[in-house]
Order: C-alpha cells, then structure tokens, then sequence
C-alpha cells in the first residue's frame, strides 16, 4: 500500500461539499425528485426528509423518509409490546386467604444476567445459566428457610442491574463495555423467565408486591422488563407491583417502613433524612425503619441509634449471587461471599429474621 494516497486533499473535500451544497439548494424544485416522488404516489407534504446522491452515470437517485415510515418512538414500542403481552396474559387461581403476622421480603440483588466471567480468568465462573441456576436456588433457599413463620405478605423487589447491558452495544445505559454472554434479546427473555418462574412459586404462600428499582447497567432494558413482567400477571389478583420510574421506593408493612433504593444515587447519610422527609405520614405512623440498598454486591452497614435527624434507621447493601468478572478480578475486588438474601418482618416488632442461601 506504500504510496497510494488514502485521503482526499482539502481542495478536493472543498469542490466536494461545495457541489453538494448547491443540489441541496434546488432539491425542493428538482425535476427527477418531482418525478421520482410522483411515481410513487408520494405527496411532497408527507415527506419528512430526503438524501440524494449521483450513481455513476450522473443521475440522481433518492432516499426518502415519509411520516408514514418515520421512526415511532420508543413509548410507542413499549405500549405495543404490553399490548400483545396483555392479549396472552394467563390467569392464575386465585390464593385462598391467608392469616399471619409475618412479611417476607426477597431481595436477589445485583442478579447481572448476560455478564460473562470465565474461570480460567477471574477464578469465578459465572454465565447465564448459572446466573438462572443460583437465583431460582436461592428463591427456593428463602422460602424453604422462612416456613416457620406465618407469612401473610410477601414483598419482592426486582431490578437492581437484573441485565448486565442496555443495548445491543453490549454496554450499560452510561456506554461502559461490558464482557457479554450472548446476546441482548437472550439476556431480556432468560430475566423475564427467571422473575416469572420467581413469582408463580412466591404468589402459591401469599399475595406478592413487586417493587421494582431503577439500575445504572440497565436503566431502560429494566424498565421493560418490569413492564412485561406487570402485564404477564395482569390477570392474578395476588400480585402488585409499584415500577414507577421514582429511584426511591416505599414500603409499608404494619410498623414497618421499607426503603428501597438500588444505591448509586443519594449518599447512605442522606437516606434517612430523605424518608421522613419524602414519606411523613408513613414515618409518623411507623416505629421500625429499614433502607434495602444495592449496587456494591457486598455489606456495609450502619445504624442511627439516636440523633435528631437518624433514629432508628437501619440502612444495609444486600449482597449478590453475580460471579466476579474480568474488571472487577484485575482491580482487586475478590472473595466477596455470593449470595440470595431475604428478611422476615413481624408486623408489630420489626425485623425478626435475616435469611440467606449462600452460594
């Protein structure tokens, strides 16, 4: 390739756009775009732009854009995927009802389906079908292990980067690469199964509420979700769900006021604050009060046992069943214990129980 020239010099760029420039200026009286659009039955008032370009003959040729063929927006793809999930939605019995003084809450955190980590690597393998495998295991884990108490409430929250990536770019909604297993499509169907799959064993104990929490690796692809997920049980009258697009979520089960919050937005030490601030009438009306956060895959802790602003707030990270991939094995962030994590509150004493399946 040594001497050939790649590069068109700046005066050949020039006489270029230049040319360009002056078709532009006559395209709206052009006589071959008159007559390409008048054999296609096209009126010039449904034309919503134009590209042109000369083949090698010197003729013109176009690409036309209508507002018959414009791009629909994307609220407009999401209420007609609902619509067709409406249409197919089954119906579940309803749950005889149940008695009880106890709520149970899952939290699979941080679930990341579609990340990629290979053992050889990173020590920790970890893919889609074991990113399906250990969470069903640790929903079951949870119930298993909750069968003492009499549950009459179950609160499952849902979300908190459930999908690794956002796009068909294979990177977060902010555009970080990510190492993917498969494809975006694959990714959306197996996280639709799996919360699903989650709920139909959950709403045969009592009625499930579902909160969905707004994530940084799948801030759009997430919110779908949860929306296919709400239309799939439109038909069951046991199950609820909140997936408002508010980054903080309330919660309120007897004295109990959960906080719910994937963990990447307000600072810990604010969060307190912000609940009685946000939620008066329910802080007032409570005397137990929890924030369930997310994001870090690991716990830190802390507890406002008295203070003007902080008392009796209890603020945790939930741990995750996600396996450790390559960026996070290179920056040294290994050896946190995986795993599914859930709670038990009693309506009148607060939380009596921690649950946990390990991995």
């Amino acid at each position: 390739m040594a001497g050939k020239r790649l590069r068109l010099s700046e005066e050949e760029v020039e006489i270029i756009n230049e040319y360009r420039g002056s078709e532009l200026k006559n395209l709206n009286n052009n006589t071959a775009l008159n007559l390409h659009l008048k054999e296609r039955g096209i009126l010039k008032k449904d034309v919503v732009s134009v590209k042109h370009w000369q083949n090698m003959k010197g003729e013109l040729r176009f690409s036309i854009v209508t507002k018959e063929n414009q791009s629909i927006e994307e609220s407009e793809i999401l209420n007609k995927i609902q619509n067709l999930i409406d249409n197919h939605a089954p119906c579940y019995p309803k749950l005889k009802k149940v008695s009880g003084e106890h709520l149970l809450v899952i939290n699979p955190a941080d679930i990341h389906i579609g990340k990629l980590a290979v053992e050889i690597e990173t020590k920790d393998a970890y893919n889609n079908d074991i990113a399906y495998q250990r969470v069903m295991q640790g929903i079951i884990g949870i119930v298993e292990k909750s069968k003492g108490f009499d549950i009459d409430k179950i609160l499952f929250c849902i979300g908190n980067d459930v999908l690794h990536i956002d796009n068909v770019y294979n990177t977060t909604t902010a555009g970080t690469n990510q190492d993917a297993d498969g494809k975006w499509w694959q990714h959306f169907e197996l996280a639709l199964k799996l919360y699903v799959s989650s709920i139909e064993i959950l709403q045969k104990i009592a009625p499930v509420d579902v909160i969905h929490c707004m994530s940084n690796h799948d801030y759009q692809s997430g919110f779908h979700l949860a929306h296919a997920l709400k239309s799939w049980f439109r038909n069951s009258d046991d199950v609820s769900f909140d997936i408002s697009v508010n980054h903080r979520k309330y919660y309120v089960y007897g004295k109990n006021l959960i906080g719910l919050e994937h963990g990447d937005g307000a600072k810990m030490d604010k969060l307190p604050l912000m609940m009685a601030n946000e939620n008066p009438h329910a802080w007032a009306q409570t005397k137990y009060r929890y924030w369930y956060l997310h994001h870090i895959h690991h716990k830190v802790k802390h507890k406002w046992l008295d203070g003007k602003d902080f008392i009796g707030v209890s603020v945790e990270y939930m741990r995750s069943p996600s396996g450790t991939d390559s960026w996070h094995n290179r920056k040294g962030f290994t050896g946190v214990p995986k795993a599914v994590e859930g709670f038990i509150h009693q309506k009148k004493s607060g939380q009596v129980a921690r649950l946990v399946h390990y991995f």
